[in-house]
């Protein structure tokens, strides 16, 4: 009797140290974990500091790594210039293909690709889109004190506005003026927003000619609250619910060729703060990270932190986003030959 009993405990004994070393063999075998496990991932942002770009890169570099199998470290770079493309480029030709580098790209990229855009060495369909965090619209706004308040004033009266060199604002500016007939008036050479918004601020420019509207909320409630800056359009595909009143920039077209290519320059915000990963990204840990930033999107920890910066959270899956980025860059040849001539002297 005392033998058997022994020899039981001594097989269910067995058997659990069978099953601790299978389930350790198990994880060693993980060929994700096991490239992630100690190694730094680095995140470009193609912007300067202190805008929602970065911020919202670094809140995603404090919280996804740890959704990665083997967690690794999450580093944020910034690398401004020419507009986002600086750092598009870096990603197309120089950053490591394995999975280890990430770019919070900037939402114009992909129409700056289709219409042949200064500096554009890159092609986005060879980016892995990991997830997009917003859908949010772009806005072009006026100052308090510059007396415009509506986009129809802009049609009469001239409105100078700032924005860095490359950006979308300057391509929506230069739209704006040959589609619909404003008179408004570009200030460029600022090295990034911020810059612009001390221009503002100091009353050297009456306005700005694109932030996202989750930006200004973000990083300026103060100004919205305080009525400093008035939405006068907004760029996108629909009308954010507290912009109900504003128009959309395509709604505002004379005729359907013009609405057409209106729509074109307005459809990158659908995916307007999107995560990427280098070409040819290992299939296995490309899916990895799209399943790591859908689990980020619903940790309590990132999203308290996003609700204490005021920060909207409106993901959508790689998968979702790669189809829209794809189709904005194979938008057809006509109506991209009728945006490359409203664009005229900002493509060469």
């Amino acid at each position: 009797m005392i033998a058997r009993t022994v020899h039981r405990l001594f097989r269910a004994g067995l058997m659990a140290l069978t099953g601790i070393s299978l389930a350790g063999l198990s994880a060693q075998a993980d060929p994700v974990a096991d490239f992630y496990h100690g190694r730094t991932v680095s995140l470009t942002i193609g912007t300067s500091t202190g805008n929602d770009y970065d911020f919202r890169a670094r809140l995603l570099a404090r919280h996804l790594g740890r959704h990665i199998p083997g967690e690794p470290t999450i580093v944020p770079q910034n690398m401004p210039g020419v507009g986002g493309v600086k750092a598009a480029n870096y990603l197309a030709s120089i950053a490591p293909r394995d999975g280890s580098a990430l770019h919070m790209i900037m939402s114009n990229m992909m129409s700056s690709q289709a219409i042949g855009g200064p500096g554009v060495q890159f092609d986005t369909r060879k980016f892995f889109w990991v997830g997009n965090t917003t859908s949010t619209p772009n806005v072009t706004v006026s100052w308090h004190t510059s007396g415009i308040t509506s986009i129809e004033q802009v049609k009469t009266k001239q409105l100078i506005v700032g924005a860095p060199g490359g950006t979308a604002g300057v391509i929506y500016v230069t739209a704006m003026n040959g589609l619909i007939g404003t008179k408004f008036k570009l200030v460029t050479g600022y090295p990034g927003g911020n810059e612009v918004n001390l221009a503002l601020e100091r009353g050297e420019i009456d306005g700005r000619a694109s932030n996202s509207w989750a930006a200004w909320k973000s990083t300026h409630p103060d100004w919205i609250a305080d009525k400093k800056i008035i939405v006068l359009v907004q760029i996108g595909l629909k009308r954010a619910p507290d912009l109900a009143d504003v128009p959309l920039l395509f709604e505002l077209a004379r005729n359907d060729n013009d609405r057409q290519v209106l729509t074109f320059l307005s459809a990158d915000t659908a995916i307007s703060r999107a995560l990427v990963a280098a070409p040819d990204t290992p299939p296995e840990r490309l899916a990895a990270l799209r399943r790591a930033f859908d689990a980020t999107m619903k940790d309590p920890e990132f999203l308290a932190e996003a609700e204490k910066a005021q920060m909207d959270i409106v993901p959508m899956t790689g998968e979702e986003s790669q189809k829209i980025a794809d189709a904005i860059v194979n938008t057809p040849p006509e109506i991209v030959a009728r945006a490359k001539v409203l664009l005229g002297d900002l493509l060469k």
